[in-house]
C-alpha cells in the first residue's frame, strides 16, 4: 500500500514566497516526487501553487488539472486534536478562484478538507466526516455554472452550510453595484461589461477598465482619453472588459487610502490598509515597509477601528451585509470625499493573512488573531445552531 506525503498547501507556500525564500529547491523536490510517483497528487497540487508565484499560470493550471485527474479531495490536518471538521467546496483555477481558507485555519484546531468540483472532474468520492460545509468558490464567469449547480444540492445538506452559492453570485462586479445602490452611506461604482470591439466607443473619461474575471489589479488601468484606449488594447488581448467610472478618492493630504475589511457574520474586522500617491494601491507600490509613518497610521486604523471606521460606516456595512447575506466576505474599500464608504469589490476570495514580518508590523499579528478567532467562532456558532 502506497504512503502519501501530505499537502503543504497555499498558506505555507505563499509564506515562503512572501518572505523571499528561494523556492527553486522545493520546486525541484516536488518535480522529483511527481516523476517518481505519478499518483502523487499532493506534489502536483503544491507544484501548481508554487508556479503561480513565479507567474507561470498556464503551466500551473495544467499541473493542477493533472492532480485533479488523480484525486479531487485534499486534506490539511488540524494542529493537534481536531475540534472542528470543515469541508470546503472549491473549483479548479488560480489562487483567486476560491476563498483561501487555509490562512484562516492555519495552526488551529480546525481540520480542513478541500473538495474540488466542476465539469470534467472525477466523481465525488465518499466524503469525510465533517461538521460544516463552506462554499469557497468565488464568483466568476468560469465558476458561476458550478455555483448554480451547487445551490439546489446544498439546500438539503445534512450539515450547516456557510456562504451559500446564491449569495456568492450576488458579488459579481455587475450585480453588486446594482444591489447596493440604495444602501445609505455607501458608494460602489457601476461596472459595465463590454466587448473588446466596443471599448473604443467609451468616451466618459476618465474611466477604469479591467479584463473580465481579473483580480489583484491585473490589467487594471485608468483611461483618460481615446489615445489611451488604443494603447491599452495593444497590450491586452482579452475579449471582454469591465468599465467603471473613475472615482477620485484622494484624502485632503493628496494621498489615496485603501482598506481591506473582512465581514464575519456581519461584523467588520480590519485586515490591512495601504497609503499611496497612486490611485491603484497594492502592497508593492504603497511603500508600507519603507515608511514608519504609514505603518503608524495603519496601526491606529486597526487599534481604533471599532470606535472609528466601523462606527462611522456602521449603516453602510450593515446594509451591505443584509443584502449580500454572506457569512464571510472581504471588502476592498476606501472613503469618498463626502464621507461615504466607497466599495471597490466585495469578494469571498481575497487573501486575509498574517504573513507580514513582526519586526516591521508588530500590530498586525494581534489584529489577525482577532480575525481568525472570529472565523472560528462563526464555525462553532454554526455547528451549535445546526443550520
Amino acid at each position: 500500500m502506497r504512503s502519501e506525503t501530505g499537502l503543504m498547501g497555499l498558506a505555507r507556500l505563499m509564506k515562503k514566497a512572501f518572505d523571499g525564500e528561494d523556492l527553486a529547491p522545493l520546486g525541484e523536490a516536488l518535480i522529483k516526487r511527481a516523476e517518481s510517483d505519478t499518483l502523487d497528487a499532493n506534489a502536483l497540487m503544491d507544484l501548481a501553487t508554487l508556479l503561480q508565484f513565479r507567474n507561470s499560470r498556464d503551466v500551473a493550471l495544467d499541473l493542477q488539472a493533472q492532480a485533479l485527474a488523480t484525486k479531487i479531495l485534499y486534506h490539511l490536518p488540524a494542529a493537534g486534536e481536531a475540534k472542528i471538521r470543515l469541508l470546503a467546496v472549491m473549483a479548479p483555477g488560480d489562487i483567486a478562484t476560491n476563498a483561501p481558507l487555509e490562512f484562516l485555519v492555519e495552526n488551529s484546531d480546525i481540520s480542513l478538507h478541500m473538495l474540488y468540483v466542476g465539469a470534467g472532474l472525477p466523481p465525488v468520492p465518499p466524503l469525510p466526516e465533517h461538521d460544516l460545509l463552506f462554499v469557497s468558490i468565488g464568483e466568476s464567469t468560469a465558476t458561476n455554472p458550478i455555483l448554480e449547480e451547487l445551490a439546489p444540492v446544498l439546500k438539503s445538506w445534512p450539515h450547516p452550510v456557510l456562504n451559500r452559492p446564491a449569495n456568492i453570485l450576488m458579488t459579481s462586479r455587475e450585480t453588486a453595484p446594482v444591489l447596493l445602490s440604495k444602501v445609505a452611506g455607501l458608494a460602489m461604482p457601476d461596472a459595465r461589461r463590454i466587448q473588446r470591439a466596443d471599448l473604443a466607443s467609451v468616451s466618459d473619461f476618465p474611466f477604469i477598465v479591467r479584463p473580465v474575471d481579473s483580480h489583484g489589479g491585473q490589467g487594471l488601468a485608468r483611461i483618460d482619453n481615446a489615445g489611451a484606449i488604443a494603447e491599452y488594447l495593444e497590450k491586452m488581448p482579452d475579449p471582454e472588459f469591465y468599465v467603471s467610472p473613475f472615482v477620485d478618492y484622494r484624502s485632503a493630504d493628496g494621498l489615496y487610502r485603501k482598506y481591506r475589511v473582512a465581514l464575519i457574520e456581519g461584523r467588520p474586522y480590519a485586515v490591512h490598509m495601504g497609503i499611496s500617491d497612486n490611485w491603484m494601491i497594492h502592497f508593492a507600490n504603497a511603500g508600507m515597509t519603507e515608511s514608519a509613518e504609514k505603518r503608524e497610521e495603519e496601526a491606529r486604523f486597526m487599534r481604533d477601528f471599532d470606535a472609528d471606521f466601523a462606527k462611522r460606516h456602521h449603516e453602510a456595512l450593515q446594509g451591505l451585509n443584509e443584502i449580500l447575506g454572506l457569512d464571510y466576505v472581504v471588502l476592498d474599500c476606501a472613503e469618498t470625499r463626502d464621507g461615504k464608504l466607497l466599495v471597490f469589490e466585495a469578494d469571498t476570495g481575497a487573501v486575509v493573512h498574517a504573513m507580514d514580518p513582526a519586526d516591521l508590523f508588530p500590530y498586525k499579528a494581534p489584529q489577525m488573531k482577532k480575525v481568525f478567532s472570529a472565523f472560528r467562532d462563526m464555525l462553532i456558532g454554526a455547528m451549535r445552531a445546526g443550520t
